[in-house]
């Protein structure tokens, strides 16, 4: 069962379990409006600073990879077009100058560039390779 204590002159109340531990906050809904503002790039920071990025997807690389048929040999250079930031070999990096974002069988593969967090596609065909690079955007 969970226990609240409310302080309605604030808006807030914690949420407490069993043993009596905090394990988290409501914000009222007109508070929220009033401070959400100056409070989110605060807990986006934080939650930048303290959460591990999600593992970059190799399976859908060596996938790729396997189903390779195209008339060249597979590339590993990655450049950005925004920041400059370039590698001969992303894999081979240390620290990664690019992660690998996504790779489909279909020759599609993406990095996000570690300098600027652009992102960074790769569109493999029969007879050429294409890139395009985007800007990162903070949420909205």
């Amino acid at each position: 069962m969970e226990h609240t204590i409310m302080n309605k002159k604030k808006d807030i109340t914690a949420l407490y379990d069993k043993q009596g531990s905090m394990f988290g906050m409501f914000i009222s809904p007109d508070l929220w409006a009033a401070i959400h503002k100056e409070v989110e790039p605060i807990i986006d920071r934080y939650l930048e600073e303290t959460q591990t990025p999600l593992p970059e997807p190799l399976d859908d690389w060596n996938r790729l990879l396997d189903f390779w048929d195209f008339a060249y040999e597979i590339d590993m250079d990655v450049t950005c077009e925004l920041c400059g930031n370039t590698t001969e070999d992303w894999m081979a990096d240390d620290p990664r100058k690019f992660r690998l974002k996504a790779a489909n069988i279909g020759g599609l593969t993406c990095f996000e560039c570690q300098s600027c967090r652009a992102r960074v596609s790769k569109q493999h065909f029969k007879d050429k390779i294409t890139s395009s690079c985007i800007p990162f955007c903070e949420k909205k």
